[in-house]
């Protein structure tokens, strides 16, 4: 069979909106040239699309014109090195997924201990932001939660109270080793991301968690949220204004 063929029987194989690059034909063709060749004859002809260099999708097709594919499938190659875990989604991709936007951004965050100049794929622009903490699936969950409490003032179209409220709702349903969690790995976040998760821990009558993050604060230094008193009741107690 020619290498031609190979590669338009494995696509036809691949779900739509899937992002794969020649080496996921490496297998069954070891002629690299041969690959790129006819991967790019077929972005000629329409059949698959290059969201950037040497990574194409199959797209798909709605009554609305072409979907592009989701945004982990995007970046899925900057979250990973060798196998292992480097980076995680955030920013705008999870205050919608977290319901605290109806907004869709053109703009992909990726939380990283080593951060690298923004680039661009097809629509998007992709942004780095600096995570202290160690980066694994067990703590992505809990950095998504408090990059949301960092970066409240810029959740885009939400009220800053509307979005506590929202994040109270979330971490209502958390279990005791959750919040030991996210106790741990706070201390590694700004002062006032530590006021703001002490004070809503207060808010849900967690006081002997929320005590340990008091000690970490300066007792003079203010936070300003506007509207925060409406909706925590501790708010002055963390000195949030």
């Amino acid at each position: 069979m020619k290498t031609s063929d190979i590669v338009k029987v494995k696509i036809d194989r691949l779900a739509t909106g899937y992002i794969f690059t020649y080496k996921d034909f490496t297998l069954s063709v070891e002629n690299k040239e041969a690959i790129i060749k006819a991967l790019n004859r077929l972005v000629e002809k329409g059949k698959i699309k290059k969201i950037s260099k040497g990574k194409f999708y199959k797209p798909e097709s709605t009554v609305f014109g072409e979907l592009l594919p989701d945004q982990y499938q995007i970046v899925k190659d900057l979250l990973e090195e060798n196998n292992k875990i480097t980076g995680y989604l955030t920013g705008y991709s999870i205050y919608n997924s977290l319901g605290l936007t109806t907004q869709v951004s053109n703009t992909i965050q990726i939380g990283k201990n080593n951060t690298r100049p923004f680039l661009r794929r097809e629509r998007y622009i992709i942004n780095f932001i600096k995570q202290p903490n160690i980066i694994n699936n067990e703590n992505i969950p809990y950095l998504q939660f408090l990059d949301c409490l960092k970066f409240i003032k810029k959740i885009p179209d939400t009220p800053i109270e509307k979005a506590i409220g929202r994040l109270l709702s979330i971490a209502s349903d958390y279990k005791m080793k959750d919040i030991e969690q996210l106790v741990r790995l706070v201390q590694k976040y700004p002062p006032s991301t530590r006021s703001l998760l002490g004070a809503l821990l207060d808010e849900l009558q967690l006081e002997n968690y929320s005590d340990s993050i008091l000690k970490t604060l300066n007792p003079i230094t203010k936070y300003k949220f506007m509207g925060i008193g409406n909706i925590l009741k501790q708010s002055k107690k963390w000195n949030l204004i």
